[in-house]
């Protein structure tokens, strides 16, 4: 954060307006409005706001791309006019960033997730936020559970059909679709329909979706914990599989604002349940092979955590530069010279090292390094019944070795 003189008084504002414009707006929001020497604001705040005929600059796309010219105006009398609340999908915590604390003040207004849940009459503290705009659809996927109520922000009537397209195709066609357009203004909107039948064809921005999640018998609810059914993963084989996944995530232990190294990603199964964990959590993923590392990235998208930062390379040189973990997951690669050294120097103080291995010459590795720093040891195996001639008996899956430690 930049630092200032305590004794400066804020020359930033930051104001929430809604679809009803100067109308709406407090009376404090009014009067640095009435004061300000420059008013920054998307095309369509700008529009509302256009009565007070003061000196305008239209933000680019995204935001940030704004902030130079924001903060080239230090010291005048500055307002930047965000929609509804700006601190909730909104352009406020980017300028707070950079800015001190006495540098900026900031007026919210009503958000679009306030207006929606009062026009579906739904509990905002049990409903699922989401804001879509530069998100793939996939980021629903697990939040798409019987019963579960969703209101997402999306960029514009396209989206909503793309939303609705995708439930249905994932066998949640069923469920109750509300689109909500220009919501507190005079352009308000509601409609309501179903995900199989969407065909509104004229759905224009701002616009919001609420969705009251039905599941078709055919539709694969992911589960709250770890260990996702093997089948949601595309793999090639080199797929850490659920008993064994559920396991390791419950020992990594995540616990939300955490970076997770993933070393030998293959399919990615580890890092994706990570950020399933929590969606504060952040997972940067190293794959030897580009074709297992596209598979890895498909897998990201599908189950909604397009955000894991897979990357192509082989430690220990692949480490180089990395932020500092807070946990490592190896599930492949550990045995590679100067891989374990290299992750254990880069740990820090308390965080977690889980790796997992099934070859003998990784196995002594592994014993070697428990010896050395302690930690757990353990030896897991899986045996699953299957056909064996006209009976049946079990069929074990190759071990795991698990060396865990705290450092």
């Amino acid at each position: 954060m930049i630092s200032s003189d305590d004794t400066a008084q804020p020359w930033l504002s930051i104001v929430g307006i809604g679809e009803d414009g100067l109308d709406g707006i407090s009376a404090r929001a009014r009067a640095l409005l009435d004061a300000a020497e420059l008013v920054v604001g998307g095309d369509r705040h700008l529009a509302l706001a256009a009565a007070l005929n003061k000196p305008s600059l239209p933000w680019r796309v995204p935001f940030a791309a704004s902030l130079p010219d924001v903060l080239a105006r230090r010291g005048r009398r500055v307002v930047v006019l965000c929609s509804g609340d700006p601190f909730w999908h909104g352009a406020g915590a980017v300028l707070a960033d950079h800015l001190a604390a006495k540098e900026w003040t900031a007026v919210p207004a009503p958000s679009t997730f306030a207006w929606a849940a009062a026009r579906l009459g739904w509990r905002l503290e049990d409903t699922t936020a989401l804001g879509l705009h530069a998100r793939p659809v996939a980021t629903l996927r697990p939040h798409l559970r019987p019963q579960a109520r969703l209101i997402v922000l999306v960029r514009d009537g396209a989206a909503v059909g793309e939303i609705a397209a995708y439930l249905a195709v994932n066998g949640f066609g069923a469920s109750e679709l509300t689109v909500l357009e220009a919501l507190g203004g005079p352009r308000e909107r509601v409609r309501r329909t179903t995900a199989s039948i969407f065909a509104f064809p004229d759905v224009t921005a701002p616009v919001a979706l609420g969705i009251a999640v039905v599941a078709e018998p055919n539709a694969i609810i992911m589960p709250c914990i770890s260990g996702l059914p093997d089948e949601l993963f595309q793999h090639d084989g080199q797929l850490t599989k659920r008993e064994i996944r559920a396991v390791t995530l419950s020992t990594l232990a995540p616990r939300g604002h955490e970076l997770l190294w993933d070393i030998g990603a293959g399919a990615g199964s580890i890092g994706i349940e990570w950020l399933l964990a929590a969606r504060s959590n952040r997972a940067i993923g190293i794959e030897t092979r580009p074709d297992r590392l596209a598979t890895a990235r498909a897998n990201a998208e599908a189950l909604g955590v397009p955000q894991f930062d897979l990357r192509l390379g082989a430690a220990p040189d692949a480490l180089a530069g990395l932020p500092t973990p807070n946990a490592v997951f190896i599930g492949g690669g550990a045995s590679r010279p100067g891989v374990m050294d290299a992750v254990w120097q880069a740990l820090p103080a308390g965080s977690r090292l889980v790796v997992n291995a099934v070859t003998l010459e990784t196995e002594a590795l592994l014993i070697d390094w428990h010896h050395r720093h302690g930690g757990e040891l353990l030896r897991l195996g899986v045996e699953r019944a299957s056909p064996v001639g006209g009976l049946t008996g079990w069929r074990a899956a190759m071990p795991v070795v698990q060396w865990s430690v705290r450092k």
